[in-house]
């Protein structure tokens, strides 16, 4: 019976490899650093992916020796692990702290989700282990204000489907699972600063996403359908707000395509 569920997860971490691949490498004629960012992204050799998280070499360069470590996030959530407790995770999950870095859902299923962190809420506890430890890999101060402006953009494409779609648990687990993302997408930026950070007019592109999220509630929509004026008015005026916030943040390229990318992969369906 073990070894079927070892198949299976084995199976779903190819599949789910070969979609990720997949996805960027159909991207890789795009112009612009984006496809600079996505390029080495979709070099995947499927037969590492696990192999990786299982390398041996030096942890203890990530052991705490304090009694107590407080891991505090940008949204305001606590996780707090004893040394034992804590010192266990990096033995058992070298995949969190792995030079070869992959995207956060494919950290998670290939390695990730088992043990503790086989249910729902373990799996946002994993996405904000991942995001302490890449932090580290990425650099804590140097990338503060743009880690924060990814994950307010985030929040708020999350918080716009939440409000679109009544809320759901989907929407609250994303809350803490956004801080993997934000991290990852720093690490791509890390990757590309130079290429990303040339300038680039994004007025006509920018313009285009922000109508079409507008288009999402516009009178006739079957998002407003059903209320009574006062009732559709505070609901688009609601609405108005978060996206004019998603507009806000969005002041350059990487963070336009960044937008899109969380964007389409995570809510195609609402």
């Amino acid at each position: 019976m073990a070894d079927s569920r070892n198949l299976m997860k084995t199976l779903l971490c190819v599949s789910l490899l070969t979609v990720l691949s997949c996805k960027r490498a159909a991207k890789q004629g795009e112009k612009d650093a984006h496809v600079g960012q996505r390029g080495k992204e979709s070099r995947v050799d499927t037969a590492t992916v696990q192999a990786e998280a299982t390398k041996p070499g030096d942890r203890s360069a990530y052991y705490i020796t304090k009694d107590s470590l407080l891991i505090a996030t940008e949204t305001g959530d606590t996780l707090i692990y004893g040394r034992d407790e804590f010192n266990t995770i990096v033995d058992t999950h070298p995949e969190l702290y792995s030079d070869d870095i992959r995207y956060p859902d494919l950290t998670f299923y290939c390695n990730g989700s088992r043990d503790a962190y086989n249910s729902e809420a373990g799996q946002d506890v994993y996405y904000v282990l991942y995001a302490y430890f890449l932090k580290q890999k990425n650099g804590i101060d140097k990338y503060a204000m743009r880690r924060k402006r990814l994950i307010d953009i985030y929040s708020n494409i999350n918080l716009l489907f939440a409000r679109l779609h009544n809320g759901g648990t989907f929407f609250g687990h994303q809350g803490l699972r956004i801080l993997g993302y934000a991290e990852y997408s720093i690490y791509v930026y890390k990757l590309y600063e130079k290429d990303i950070s040339e300038p680039y007019d994004i007025s006509k592109q920018k313009d285009l996403y922000i109508k079409s999220l507008r288009l999402l509630y516009s009178d006739g929509s079957k998002n407003t359908e059903g209320l009574l004026d006062p009732e559709r008015r505070a609901r688009i005026r609601d609405l108005n707000a978060i996206v004019d916030n998603i507009s806000k943040a969005i002041t350059d390229n990487f963070y336009l395509q960044r937008a899109q990318e969380f964007h389409y992969d995570h809510y195609q369906y609402y």
